[in-house]
This record gives C-alpha cells, sequence and structure tokens, in this order.
C-alpha cells in the first residue's frame, strides 16, 4: 500500500465505435460498453498542441539542472523523474539536503520531510487541465488568469497551470530553496534562502541571474525566445520551458482504453471491458474519476491515512483543500488523481480495495508497510481518524462490496489505461546539463 500513498497523495461521445469481442444477451458486450462509453461522455483525447522544440530542449536542461535549487543539490526531477514515472516513489517526498533518488533516498542532517508527495506529472499539459497540487492551490488558465499563493507577485505570461506550478518548488524551503545561512554544494552562501520568505519577485529574479550566468542557458533561451531580449527574460520563461518539455515528454495517451474510444475493436480484452463498465457504472469510479482525464480535479475526503510531517500552521495535521479554503468541509481533501498509466504504479490492487471501504481501511491502517523513519509520523490516534472520517465524502462513505472476479476486471480495466511508453521513460535523461552540475542523484 505504500506506493499507492505515494501514488495517491499524503493520505489519491455519442457516435463511438464499439470494441470488439463476443457477448451474449439482448445486447452484446461490445455493445453494452459503447453505451455506457455514451452515456458517461468518453470521447478521444485532444493533446493540444505541441510546444515548440526550442523551448523542450531549454525546458529539459531545466528539468535536470541542480542550478535552480538555493544549494545547487536537487532538480526538479529528483521528484519528477522518469525512471520513477514522472514521480518519486516515496509516500512524502526528500528535498534539499537529501541524498540518493527515489525509495533509496536519505533525509538530509537537520532537514525536515517535505509535507506531501510528489505526485506524478502524467498528460497535465492537456487543454482541459486547469488545476495543480493536491490542494489545488494552482488553478485556472492562460486565458482566465490564474489563482496561485503568489497572488498579484506571479508575474504575466504563464503559458499553463502546468507553467504556473513550476514556479513554486524553488521557492519552498525543504524543497529547492534551502534555510537561511545554508551554503551551497561549491560552499558558498545559498542568496535565494536568504531572502524573506514572502519576496517570490526576488526570489524568480535570483534564479534567472544565476542562469544566465551561464551562456549555455543564454543561447538556450535565446533560441527559444528569439522575441524577448535577454535583459526582458524572467524566471517565468523558464516554468514555460519546464512545462514544454513535461508536455513534449510525458503526454503519454497511447493506452489500450484510447485506442479502444478511438474505435479500434481489438483494443481491449473481455475482462477490461468488463471492468471498464464497473468503473463507469456499478462501481462508482466514475463519479469523480471522470473520463476522459479520469479526474474531476476536485477536492474529496477519501480516507486516505494521515502520514508526514503536516502542513502549515495544522501541522502535524494536514487538512489538504481546506487549509487553502478555511472552510472545515474541506479539511483532509485532496483532488482526486488521474488515472492514465496508473498501473505502472505498484499496489494498485489495495488502492482499489481502499475506495472500496475507506473507514474500515483507515481503522486498520498497517504502519508497519511504511519505512522506518515514515511509521513515526502516521497519526492514527482516535481523533484523527474521527476526524478524517466526520468529513468522508458521501460518494465513498457506503462501502461497495465487489467479489474477487470483479476487482480482478477493474483492475484489469486500470491496467489499460496505461501508454506502453510508460513504462521505460529512460531516454528522457539528458547526459549533462548546461550547469556541469551532476545529473544523477
Amino acid at each position: 500500500m505504500k506506493r499507492w500513498l505515494a501514488f495517491f497523495g499524503v493520505w489519491m461521445a455519442v457516435g463511438l465505435m464499439g470494441c470488439g469481442g463476443d457477448g451474449s444477451g439482448s445486447q452484446t458486450l461490445d455493445q453494452q460498453l459503447q453505451q455506457a462509453m455514451t452515456e458517461a461522455g468518453c470521447s478521444p483525447v485532444d493533446p493540444g498542441p505541441a510546444p515548440a522544440a526550442a523551448k523542450v530542449v531549454l525546458g529539459q536542461a531545466l528539468m535536470f539542472d541542480k542550478e535552480l535549487s538555493g544549494n545547487r543539490d536537487i532538480s526538479c526531477a529528483t521528484c519528477h523523474h522518469p525512471l520513477l514515472h514522472t514521480g518519486d516513489g516515496l509516500s512524502v517526498s526528500i528535498g534539499t539536503g537529501g541524498r540518493g533518488l527515489g525509495p533509496a533516498r536519505v533525509l538530509g542532517a537537520g532537514r525536515n520531510l517535505i509535507p506531501r508527495n510528489a505526485p506524478e506529472v502524467f498528460n497535465r499539459g492537456l487543454p482541459e487541465w486547469h488545476t495543480m497540487f493536491w490542494d489545488m492551490r494552482v488553478s485556472g488558465t492562460a486565458e482566465t488568469g490564474f489563482l496561485s499563493p503568489a497572488g498579484n507577485q506571479l508575474p504575466a505570461g504563464l503559458d499553463n497551470p502546468l507553467a504556473v506550478q513550476a514556479m513554486f518548488p524553488v521557492t519552498a524551503r525543504d524543497e529547492m530553496r534551502g534555510a537561511a545561512g545554508d551554503r551551497d554544494v561549491f560552499g558558498e552562501l545559498n542568496e535565494i534562502a536568504a531572502l524573506p520568505d514572502q519576496d517570490l519577485t526576488s526570489m524568480w529574479q535570483a534564479l534567472i541571474q544565476r542562469l544566465l550566468a551561464i551562456p549555455e542557458y543564454v543561447r538556450l533561451f535565446n533560441e527559444a525566445y528569439p522575441d524577448v531580449p535577454t535583459n526582458e527574460l524572467g524566471f517565468q520563461h523558464a516554468a514555460n520551458a519546464i512545462a514544454a518539455f513535461e508536455i513534449k515528454a510525458w503526454t503519454l495517451l497511447d493506452s489500450p482504453w484510447e485506442r479502444c474510444v478511438e474505435g479500434d475493436e481489438s483494443a481491449l480484452s473481455d475482462e477490461a471491458k468488463r471492468g471498464a463498465m464497473l468503473f463507469l457504472g456499478d462501481a462508482g469510479c466514475s463519479q469523480c474519476h471522470t473520463p476522459d482525464l479520469f479526474t474531476d480535479q476536485q477536492a474529496h475526503d477519501i480516507g486516505v491515512p494521515q502520514i508526514g510531517p503536516g502542513k502549515g500552521g495544522e501541522s502535524p495535521q494536514d487538512f489538504g483543500r481546506g487549509r487553502e479554503t478555511g472552510e472545515a468541509g474541506d479539511r483532509y481533501a485532496f483532488r482526486t488523481p488521474p488515472l492514465r498509466n496508473v498501473a505502472i504504479f505498484t499496489t494498485l490492487r489495495a488502492a482499489v480495495l481502499h475506495h472500496l471501504d475507506p473507514a474500515n481501511s483507515l481503522r486498520h491502517y498497517d504502519v508497519s508497510q511504511l519505512s522506518p523513519l515514515m511509521q513515526g509520523t502516521f497519526r492514527g490516534d482516535q481523533a484523527t481518524i474521527d476526524a478524517i472520517l466526520a468529513n468522508l465524502d458521501p460518494l465513498v462513505a457506503t462501502p461497495k462490496h465487489l467479489s474477487d472476479e470483479q476487482v480482478n476486471e477493474l483492475l484489469t480495466f486500470l491496467e489499460a489505461l496505461t501508454d506502453p511508453a510508460a513504462t521505460d521513460m529512460s531516454g528522457d535523461i539528458p547526459s549533462s546539463v548546461p550547469s556541469g552540475l551532476p545529473v544523477a542523484d
């Protein structure tokens, strides 16, 4: 179950052609599935426009370059790594000062755990995406404007919510920025950590100055933004490039399910088709994991265990969406994760079983499955359990009873949401970055 926590957080068209296969009764299996897909509004996904190649090249370098962290010891890719399916495989993440990659990463001396895990970032550049982070604290579109923790400090010109998200890990002390008085890997004072916590504009300006002090980055920025004078470049241009790389590399939609929706009559097995009908129907999964993104981009309390240091003034509790809205009814609610490529994460069965009966799963959570570092952070006291269950979303509050065969069918369907390319993304890792800092963790 540890891996489902890593994936699910500190706690998770009319006229379609049918899919092939034989059925029985008044409707064949394919006809039943076609009807279920039509009623659910399933349609082929629009991947959106391809990002400019020069921005992708710049973004790949930035994604893997530790120059973006105050201490020059961690990159964006440390927590969103191709070898770990764009996450880090940890229940909650380990930021600056840590050593190693993924489950082997070690917390640095005197450092704090990051409050939440690093979610995978597959398909986050799709046009329909409009929220980021587990608590949805970034939302909006380039056309309507963005809401974010930066308020009026957020610079103009950001391309999408994915780019807005990239503005923030570099400002978080435990993630990438570092603590006041820190020295970087060269023994130099960390000038970004010395800035006031609320002065995000100065942090972003200091980071772009760092990058533009490296001739290779000046060249890459100029190629990516030929119409922007070098002295007018800001960190938003870096964030847009990082998002462009993520969109190009990690928009992975070529799954058996997508081929089925597009009309491939042989894309799914009969077991997967029955699982799809359960997902869209009696099991109720699609009420939150709505096609075609397989998330409603809304926050729900599904009884996820409280693990980690907690967040903000509520620490050691993590109120999730509730700490953004201030509403008691939003406590312990986190945004519904998308499910495309979900099967590459292990113990998917445990996640499904939790959703069928969250209250029982939470009350009987087995802390021994966590690493020794994490075991002491689990808050299994009765008051915390009661508080989580008091806000449990009605959609999951009543236990659902599925047979073992039905659970297996549901799992087979979830496996069919995976693009085979998601299983090996090692080719996304550059051999070097312009700063000369090591790419490997």
